[in-house]
């Protein structure tokens, strides 16, 4: 069984900064990609960031130079810094992590429950 754990959403006002964490546990033998969609009020549920192999990263136009998404292969935890937030930042950020269990051939999408992140004016 795989769990991601979501965490660090929160109030804050615009200019603010969060930093989100998702840890992967389980019977995990390889991840592949991770990364932190977002959806607001009303919306689709919109790719934020992604980091794959070697670390490469792509980031939504809305967000990039301000905000860093990273990962801790050893610990299996994603992030994402959120820096100079926007009200227009406000949403539910939904962790995704790609990987591989120890009994499956597949790599299957794993999702994380959301964290509510609110910016103020």
């Amino acid at each position: 069984q795989v769990q991601l754990v979501e965490s660090g959403g929160g109030l804050v006002q615009a200019g603010g900064s969060l930093r989100l964490s998702c840890a992967a546990s389980g019977s995990i033998f390889s991840i592949n990609a991770m990364g932190w969609y977002r959806q607001a009020p009303g919306d689709e549920r919109e790719l934020v960031a992604i980091i794959t192999s070697g670390d490469s990263t792509n980031y939504a136009d809305s967000v990039k130079g301000r905000f860093t998404i990273s990962r801790d292969n050893a610990k299996n935890t994603m992030y994402l810094q959120m820096n100079s937030l926007k009200p227009e930042d406000t949403a539910v950020y939904y962790c995704n992590v790609n990987l591989k269990q120890h009994r499956s051939y597949a790599y299957t999408d794993y999702w994380g429950q959301g964290t509510q992140v609110t910016v103020s004016s």
